[in-house]
């Protein structure tokens, strides 16, 4: 089955989202990617990404290229901004990354963190209850070893927080696109 990559305007069939990281890192053989292609891939006008880093959402490109990491954060405000405020967006990713545009204090990275989410979100229909995502959390983060005690926890929270939101932007795209289709 055909899948929106979240985030991004990019299909997969769902059942190869495990194998998401590879095919992001496909894109980076090459070398780091421009803004052209990074706004092809997300479907963000230029100034949007621009006015990203002006605000510190992310560090500067480096000769005009955006790393994978880069992209992955683009990526991850793209999606959540769908069903949270940005500063609540902000607020997350400084949860568990510390300074926003400053990548040295980065408990996770953004690439990391970022296929960490897609391979949950994949599973979305199939984790019904809460301790189904806790367990599936749990598996996710089974081979991340934390720089410190409780980094751990922290991402597993930011990522249930993600999907949460990740899920309430699909029935909430549901419900618009429903309410332009009544007869009235």
């Amino acid at each position: 089955m055909k899948w929106t990559i979240p985030g991004t305007l990019l299909t997969i069939e769902k059942e190869n989202a495990d194998g998401i990281n590879l095919q992001f890192k496909a894109m980076f053989l090459a070398g780091d990617i421009l803004l052209s292609q990074v706004t092809g891939i997300t479907g963000l006008e230029n100034y949007t990404v621009q006015n990203w880093v002006k605000r510190g959402f992310l560090a500067p490109p480096k000769n005009k290229r955006y790393s994978l990491n880069q992209l992955c954060r683009i990526i991850s405000i793209n999606m959540l901004k769908n069903a949270l405020p940005i500063e609540t967006v902000c607020k997350l990713l400084t949860y568990i990354n510390g300074k926003m545009g400053d990548e040295s204090d980065d408990i996770i990275d953004d690439s990391t963190l970022y296929f960490m989410f897609v391979r949950l979100a994949s599973k979305a229909r199939r984790l019904e209850n809460e301790d189904g995502w806790d367990e599936a959390i749990k598996d996710e983060l089974s081979t991340y070893n934390e720089p410190f005690e409780g980094a751990k926890k922290r991402i597993g929270e930011a990522l249930k927080i993600m999907v949460t939101a990740y899920v309430a932007s699909i029935f909430k795209s549901a419900a618009e696109s429903m309410a332009e289709n009544l007869n009235i």
